[in-house]
């Protein structure tokens, strides 16, 4: 592809095909187009009063040789068309630089034409034998409209020839039919020769504004070097004889080593530079390097050499060449110099940052990876094996977000500190970033030793931590990889290692997981898990559930728990024990939560007007601002009113957001909504939620209630507890998981306000819940 040149010399060869847009396609106009549109810009109103002016000339004119309707038809068409290509062009950005051009170039192509084809009709509407005084009256007019054109839009000449020639041509014509073809001749010539020059003139104005462009393009260029001048004038001359000693030392040259011109008039370059070590001889190499090329005669540039200014080490960076006279003697060194020590500490202090960790001072992901490459290359160069342990906090987030980051960081540094306590020869801890910390093993004996080690770590992280008034307790979860037998590269014993981490965490954390080949099978399934799942609610594959809530007292049931159900084409009935976390993992659990929220409220609606149904909320939805309005929205259209909403959260969303999930539960409270408490008693620190919170429910979780009818004296007294603080408290309590009649009964003697479980009756799609409410003769006649 060809490209039209830019610069001044050799923008007036631009040929006149390629201005009237007549060049090979694919050519490379650069901003030329641009430049021609420019002149248009801002001068609408100026066309549009001409166009109105002039038509309104052309009417009075052809009046006295033309019927008046069709003078006014003629003069309607013409203002309408005036208006139209103002409108048409009002706003366009003609020539915008960050846009090519070419559209709104071909529309002022076509704008002209169609005013041609306008213009050229007043010789015509006599007939075909129009009268040579009444085209001549049309000619001048046509002229004054050509020639203004021709200002106006000389830049554009080819949508000025669009209009000159099919206007000359028209009136050659009509002066020929009227017998004067001298005329019409002379008409034509003009028409050719006023395109000839716009096109000429349109030449004259692209050399212009590009010769105008490159010297405000070089104008920029010579200010940006005299502002980096002025900027780096912190450097200094120096100049030495034949002998390299000092000569014309200029104040800023003195004042950078410290001391006056005067004194170092004729000093020796190198006892200026060395300070004490002049003495001794003992000089460093970079000035040793100096001084050699000094004594060949050799220009050096940017050479860094270590200075010593009144005892402290600085850092110069000195450029020199040799000074000739004009018969080739050797006159000296002229030369430049500046101090670089700050540089020079930023870029050894960017070094150490790329390769340690800013907050602990332990290496990075970086760092430790260089290391395992080296243990990796060692174990199979000896025939032994090395090993990679990934670290996970556990219970670290929740420190940091009721806390606070200044205290989580605080943490974090104690924790490296004791992982560096517990290094030995061979080893090398460093963090991988978050609450992830990593440990390079070199010459391990086995897999034995390096979940020695690991046993050590959680042991040692475990301990209590003091943090600003603050006991924390977090945990760790250790995940490790031998290599080279699991993985003879860097990437696959890390991405190994990481598998393991993961199985530690899925069995709860604070447990150390070896690298098995078995953990890709669970890692794949998990990925094609999470592809499915989002797609699950465009496709249809959710389903509610509901497991019916009854009154302990005489089992009258008095609500429903929606619990989601997802069954998957190639998975089949995946579990909510595996499908939830997925979810939140995958940041999938809001729109599902929205689809349950709202289909649960729709199904409820069929229900008898006493009957609650409640929903499972996961952290996630509770730390979305827009939940609130969710809900509002999915009671307004499904009718439902707030009191027969009852929203379950576990104590676990307390911890996410340090007081917004508090605040959003408040706001639903408000609606009248009501708000249950799961799992109580499981979690982190529940009677403070109680008290912050105003719950209408209680649920106590199945594992006391298994513990009770067995006789536990623990569950016991904990369900006790908990029914003697929910009647305390004006709440309800729901007992989860009864499914024996010894546990309903031990349920009852306790005084649970509300039974849930298999005892009443299993979880049931919707269809099965209307069932309950039909009459006998009603489910008689839909079975018929």
């Amino acid at each position: 592809m060809k490209s039209l040149p830019t610069d001044p010399t050799a923008a007036d060869v631009i040929p006149a095909r390629t201005l009237l847009g007549l060049g090979p396609r694919g050519q490379d106009l650069g901003n030329l187009r641009q430049l021609q549109l420019a002149p248009l810009r801002g001068r609408g109103a100026l066309r549009l009063s001409m166009g109105l002016g002039m038509a309104l000339v052309a009417f009075v004119t052809m009046l006295h040789h033309v019927a008046l309707p069709v003078a006014g038809g003629w003069l309607g068409a013409s203002l309408f068309f005036s208006l139209w290509s103002w409108r048409r062009f009002r706003g366009l950005p003609l020539g915008d630089p960050k846009l090519p051009g070419s559209v709104e170039y071909r529309l002022c192509n076509r704008h002209a034409l169609y005013s041609a084809l306008l213009w050229g009709a007043p010789f015509w509407l006599q007939g075909l034998t129009p009268g040579i005084d009444h085209i001549l009256s049309m000619w001048t007019i046509a002229v004054l409209m050509m020639l203004t054109l021709a200002i106006v839009a000389h830049s554009v000449p080819l949508a000025c020839t669009l209009f000159i020639m099919p206007v000359s041509l028209s009136a050659a014509a009509a002066l020929g039919l009227a017998g004067a073809p001298e005329i019409g001749a002379v008409t034509l010539v003009a028409g050719i020769l006023l395109s000839g020059f716009c096109v000429r003139f349109a030449q004259i104005h692209i050399r212009s504004r590009r010769a105008e462009e490159t010297l405000h393009e070089k104008s920029e260029t010579v200010s940006l070097l005299l502002r980096e001048f002025e900027e780096t004038s912190a450097d200094w001359l120096w100049q030495t004889d034949s002998n390299r000693r000092l000569v014309h030392v200029s104040p800023r040259l003195a004042y950078a080593l410290g001391s006056s011109a005067d004194r170092l008039e004729g000093v020796p370059l190198l006892q200026a530079l060395s300070g004490d070590a002049w003495d001794t001889g003992l000089f460093p190499k970079s000035l040793h390097d100096m001084a050699e090329r000094m004594k060949r005669r050799e220009s050096f540039s940017n050479l860094i050499v270590p200075v010593s200014i009144g005892g402290r080490p600085r850092w110069w960076e000195l450029s020199a060449s040799p000074r000739l006279d004009e018969s080739g003697k050797f006159l000296g060194f002229r030369g430049v110099g500046s101090d670089v020590t700050e540089q020079r500490a930023t870029a050894e202090q960017i070094a150490r940052m790329a390769r340690f960790d800013n907050l602990t001072g332990l290496p990075n992901r970086l760092s430790l990876n260089e290391d395992l490459a080296r243990a990796l290359a060692r174990a199979v160069e000896a025939k032994s094996r090395c090993a990679l342990l990934m670290i996970d906090l556990d219970r670290f987030k929740a420190v940091n977000d009721t806390l606070g980051h200044p205290v989580g960081d605080k943490l974090l540094a104690q924790v490296a500190a004791r992982l560096k306590a517990l290094m030995e020869r061979g080893m090398t801890c460093g963090r991988l970033g978050g609450d992830e910390f990593a440990v390079v093993l070199h010459n391990v004996a086995s897999g034995a030793a390096a979940e020695d080690l690991a046993q050590r770590i959680i042991a040692t992280i475990s301990r209590p931590y003091v943090v600003d008034n603050h006991q924390l307790f977090v945990g760790a979860s250790v995940g490790y990889a031998i290599g080279p037998t699991d993985g003879a590269t860097v990437e696959t014993l890390t991405r190994n290692a990481d598998l393991a981490l993961y199985k530690s965490k899925d069995r709860g954390g604070n447990v150390v997981a070896a690298y098995v080949a078995s953990l890709h099978a669970q890692a794949e399934e998990r990925r094609v898990m999470e592809q499915e799942l989002r797609g699950a609610l465009e496709r249809g594959e959710f389903e509610l559930y509901y497991q019916p809530v009854v009154t302990a007292a005489d089992g009258t049931l008095n609500g429903f728990e929606a619990l989601l159900r997802w069954t998957n084409q190639k998975l089949g009935n995946v579990s909510p024990g595996r499908f939830i976390p997925l979810a939140e993992d995958a940041r999938l659990i809001s729109p599902i939560g929205e689809w349950v929220l709202r289909t649960a409220c729709r199904e409820a609606m069929k229900w008898p007007s006493n009957l609650k149904v409640a929903i499972n909320v996961s952290a996630d939805q509770l730390t979305d601002p827009s939940f609130a309005s969710v809900v509002v929205s999915a009671l307004a259209q499904s009718g439902l009113p707030p009191q027969r909403l009852e929203i379950e959260v576990t104590e676990s969303v307390f911890l996410r957001d340090g007081g917004g999930a508090a605040q959003l539960l408040d706001q639903l409270i408000a609606l009248g909504i009501r708000l249950s408490l799961d799992d109580f008693g499981t979690g982190y620190s529940s009677l403070g939620y109680l008290r912050k919170t105003q719950f209408s429910t209680i649920k106590v979780d199945r594992s006391f209630v298994v513990g009770a009818a067995k006789g536990s004296i623990e569950s016991i007294a904990i369900i006790r507890a908990v029914v003697a603080l929910a009647d305390s408290l004006g709440m309800s309590t729901t007992a989860e998981g009864a499914e024996t009649e010894l546990e309903v009964e031990t349920l009852r003697s306790f005084g649970c306000s509300n039974i849930q479980g298999y005892y009443y009756g299993r979880p049931m799609p919707a269809s099965d819940v209307l069932t309950l409410f039909r009459r006998p003769d009603d489910v008689a006649t839909a079975a018929a």
